[in-house]
Formats: structure tokens, C-alpha cells, sequence
């Protein structure tokens, strides 16, 4: 399965993506999004699958910001 994953970085310091994953994002993990490093705080499905694919909504934030909270 192919997970194309939509990023939104919650306070909008960084662009947010949309990346193929080989792997769902789950809360935690540390994704890079272009100059960014940033943990993923929710995930949310926003289709049901179709063939190989899963289309996901990932809310990130840059991993500095997530340390300091």
C-alpha cells in the first residue's frame, strides 16, 4: 500500500507537502518536510483506500516547537 499523505504544519511557520509514504504516518514520528524536521501530532483518513493507495491528513509541527510544549 501507498499512503499519499497531505502534511499541514498547525502554526503555519512551514509550507506544508503532500508525500508518498511507504509506511502510515502515525502520531510521533518525525517526518521531513523541505528545510524541516517536524513530528506528526494527528492523523486523520480522508478517503476510505482505493486500489493501492490511502489518502491521509497529517497535522505536524517543526520538531523545536513540539520540544518545547
Amino acid at each position: 500500500m501507498i499512503y499519499k499523505v497531505s502534511y499541514v504544519v498547525r502554526d503555519g511557520t512551514a509550507p506544508g507537502s503532500i508525500k508518498n509514504e511507504p509506511e502510515r504516518p502515525t502520531v510521533g514520528d518525525t517526518v521531513r518536510i523541505g528545510k524541516f524536521d517536524c513530528q506528526v501530532i494527528d492523523v486523520y483518513d480522508i478517503m476510505p483506500p482505493r486500489d493501492d493507495f490511502q489518502y491521509l491528513h497529517a497535522v505536524v509541527e517543526p520538531v523545536v516547537a513540539a520540544q518545547q510544549a
